[in-house]
Order: structure tokens, then C-alpha cells, then sequence
């Protein structure tokens, strides 16, 4: 898997095979459809359109998500990136490449690290940092002989302090934490997902924002009404890129899923 990926806000430390960073202000939900998704079958990926018909054909070892209509993929040891009819961008060469983000992607060539724009061009310019998040927006937090509460600053909601810990999620949900286990409350002050779960990490990735949960060392993703998309059943969940989100089985096979939770691979 190429490196490089910049990710998430943490809201219990857990052993996520990804680079924590602070999120982002606040970003919608990502909700569209992707047009291609890397789809793998035997040995070779490809790209599937949403029927799971394939539309690139299965030629490489291994494939990325389109992100700003393009997609890195390997062959080999090295990797390079196309365009979404197939076409290469740059050759397969580098060792190192990763999704696109804020029109740059970082790659490795001779040893050498560095960023190249959308046309594969180097680029000399350092990227912009990412702005600190702001936590809280949504209202302000309560607190009671040693719980916490929260009180919405639009709308009458009210959530009474019974918490150990509240934590903002920028869809309008919040995540709170009694005890080792966390849930998930709405907008409305409703609890929508049972105090039953090990972690719930808020991440953002190109702009959008997603929620991996945890429970029992298994990953699963947050829909945008505060229930599951998808129950914790994978050994390793990533952030959505595109509308699609890479993840592995238990059993050691990598694929896609699409922001409808269906699975691209066999």
C-alpha cells in the first residue's frame, strides 16, 4: 500500500494503520457516488463502474481510488498514476505514491521524496498546512459532579451529563464516551448507536469527513444519521477517498467499498 496518507483526529488512542493528524474545519459528509471503483479479482485489479462491471481492465498488481479524476496503481514493485479512461499521467516508476489531496500527490523516486501535480509535474512549492480544527461549534459543553453534558447552540437540544467524555463530530453528531465504551448522539440530543463500542475516530480525507468505529478489534464505518453503514467486520478500515474506502478482511483480502457499504472484490 503506498504511503504518504495524511488522515484524523483520534478519540481513544487505538492501532489504526494510519497517520493521525488534526481534522479539519468543519466538511460535509461525502455522500456522491464514485464513477470508478478499483475492483480486484484473483491477482489483478482493475476499475468497475457502480453496476461491478469491469470498465478498466484487471492489468495491475495493485489500484487507488480516483481522486480528482485520478487513480495511482502499481505494477510490480513501483507505481504510477492514471487518468479515468486508463491513460497513464506518469510512467510506473515511482517506489512510493499516494492519493491525490489539495491537487498534489507525494511520491518517491531514486530515493528522492517530493510532490507532483496533476499533470505528474514537479512541483517546488511546499504544500499548505492544514488549518487546526475547532472543536465545539455546534454548542457549548456542560458539566455536573464530574460528567459532562452538552447544550446545542441551534435548536433546543440539550444532552444531560452523564458523560465521561463528548467529543464533535462535524456532521452534527457527537460522539460520547461512559466508561472504556463509546455511542453516538444526534443533532436532536438522541442516543443513535448503543455506548457499545471500543473507539469511534472522526477522519477526513480530501476534504471529507467519515467515522470509523471499533469494537473488539474489528473496524466499521458511521453512517451520516449516526448509525452503522457498515458493522465493525474488517481487521483494518481507511478513510473514505472519493466515495470509496479501502479496507481488509480478517482473513487477509484487500478491496473497495463504496459509500453505500457494498463490497468491489471477491
Amino acid at each position: 500500500m503506498p504511503g504518504f496518507f495524511s488522515f484524523s483526529v483520534v478519540l481513544k488512542p487505538v492501532p489504526f494503520l494510519l497517520a493521525a493528524l488534526l481534522l479539519t474545519a468543519a466538511q460535509p459528509t461525502q455522500t456522491t457516488s464514485a464513477r470508478l471503483i478499483p475492483f480486484h479479482k484473483g491477482d489483478k485489479w482493475g476499475y468497475a463502474d457502480q453496476s461491478r462491471r469491469i470498465v478498466l481492465p484487471l492489468r495491475f498488481d495493485e489500484a487507488g481510488p480516483f481522486v480528482q479524476e485520478i487513480a495511482w496503481v502499481r505494477i510490480g514493485s513501483l507505481y504510477g498514476y492514471i487518468d479515468g479512461g486508463g491513460n497513464a499521467v506518469t510512467p510506473v516508476q515511482f517506489g512510493r505514491a499516494s492519493t491525490f489531496h489539495h491537487n498534489r500527490a507525494t511520491v518517491e523516486l531514486n530515493g528522492e521524496t517530493f510532490d507532483i501535480d496533476a499533470s505528474g509535474n514537479r512541483l517546488a512549492t511546499p504544500p499548505e498546512p492544514e488549518p487546526e480544527s475547532e472543536f465545539l461549534t455546534q454548542g457549548d459543553l456542560t458539566r455536573q459532579s464530574g460528567k459532562v453534558g452538552f447544550r446545542f447552540t441551534i435548536g433546543q437540544a440539550v444532552v444531560p451529563p452523564l458523560y465521561d467524555e463528548i467529543q464533535e463530530n462535524y456532521d452534527g453528531l457527537l460522539f460520547v464516551r461512559q466508561g472504556t465504551k463509546w455511542g453516538v448522539i444526534n443533532n436532536k440530543g438522541k442516543l443513535t448507536l448503543p455506548l457499545d463500542y471500543d473507539a469511534i475516530r472522526a477522519v477526513e480525507a480530501n476534504g471529507f469527513v467519515h467515522a470509523i468505529v471499533e469494537q473488539q478489534g474489528r473496524f466499521g464505518y458511521l453512517d451520516t444519521d449516526g448509525r452503522l453503514l457498515v458493522a465493525p467486520k474488517y481487521s483494518a478500515a481507511e478513510p473514505f477517498l472519493a466515495a470509496v474506502a479501502r479496507v481488509t478482511t480478517p482473513d487477509g483480502r484487500t478491496g473497495y467499498i463504496d459509500s453505500r457499504g457494498r463490497e468491489f472484490f471477491e
